[in-house]
């Protein structure tokens, strides 16, 4: 690991004035972070410890959301009353993730900013546009079976790997951050962005900018909802694909839908006017069939990942009748019914 300096701030304006240096990394929980020092991935010249900031409280909204502080653990969010009862899918998701110990020390702005967990992009001693732009991507042609089929490009196929994350776009939450030029609120789909030509750039926050707290509007899908995740083994491992599904239903219909998808690509992946076929429609088989294919018809496999796309598939399709019966999936046994 580099040397570096470390900085304890003990106020939102000493932590936004200490990352304006160039250079300079935010620590939380240092679940990601400090793994990517020891492997040489980031090399901050400065890490600025934000612990002691006021951020660890969740907080209701006149509009009667709740307002989550940057610094509330996973665990703590995922436990918390109002959020099991109001906004079980994301409690759901943060509890399909990790393990117990992970979920004790990470943070909900550092969820948000986790990096991908692509193996050329730990390996330094492999090409990489993420790290160093112009380099190459050496997943294209190379072990690509954990990487995306939607929304990847010529430079990088990378996918985000948070499952938090995949419900926070389902539920339309909001990212306030705080900079040298105040406070602004980004929406989720405008959070994290495709790779592009320039994959080095996970978000669209600026290098000196914090995250104070993520925003949950009100939401009614306390009922049909689900978090599903496939992956190589029941515990402590990413997702080939993950499904968060949220309905609101009136007499047998489908009024509103909220599905996104976390594994399939560089950040989690809504498409809203595919939802639109939800609407009005009765939640059975075939509807579902038509949504999962219009939600995957740009899929592009890189060979060993071509298995995503009709895995993919298969699970928007049981995501959405567990959804619909009001049977989510448990995260406890974790067997997929």
């Amino acid at each position: 690991m580099i040397r570096f300096d470390y900085v304890r701030a003990n106020s939102v304006a000493e932590a936004v004035t200490a990352l304006s240096s160039p250079g300079t990394r935010a620590l939380a929980g240092g679940t990601n972070l400090v793994d990517l020092m020891k492997y040489d991935v980031m090399k901050p010249r400065r890490v600025v410890d934000i612990n002691r900031l006021p951020l660890k409280d969740i907080s209701e909204r006149d509009s009667g959301g709740l307002r989550i502080g940057a610094l509330v653990t996973n665990s703590a969010l995922a436990w918390d009353a109002r959020i099991a009862k109001r906004y079980p899918l994301l409690a759901s998701a943060i509890l399909a993730g990790a393990s117990p110990q992970l979920r004790n020390a990470a943070t909900t702005g550092g969820n948000l900013l986790q990096r991908t967990r692509c193996y050329y992009f730990y390996d330094t001693s492999t090409p990489c546009n993420k790290r160093d732009r112009g380099a190459g991507c050496s997943a294209i042609g190379g072990i690509n079976r954990i990487h995306a089929v939607l929304g990847a490009s010529d430079s990088c196929i990378a996918v985000h790997p948070s499952d938090m994350c995949v419900a926070l776009a389902a539920l339309d939450a909001e990212v306030e951050v705080e900079g040298p030029q105040g406070v602004r609120t980004i929406t989720f789909p405008e959070f994290h962005r495709l790779p592009a030509d320039d994959p080095q750039q996970d978000n669209t926050m600026r290098a000196d900018e914090l995250i104070t707290a993520v925003i949950l509007p009100p939401a009614d899908f306390g009922r049909n909802h689900t978090y599903l995740k496939v992956r190589d083994r029941l515990s402590y491992a990413f997702a080939l694909v993950s499904v968060a599904a949220a309905l609101e239903m009136r007499d047998g219909i489908v009024r509103d839908a909220r599905v996104a998808l976390g594994g399939v690509a560089h950040k989690p992946w809504r498409d809203k006017e595919a939802e639109g076929l939800l609407k009005g429609e009765r939640p059975d088989e075939t509807t579902f069939r038509a949504f999962a294919e219009r939600l995957m018809r740009d899929a592009k496999g890189q060979g060993q990942n071509d298995f995503k796309i009709e895995l993919a598939r298969r699970t928007i399709l049981r995501a959405l009748m567990q959804a619909a019966a009001g049977t989510p999936q448990n995260q406890s046994d974790k067997v997929i019914r």
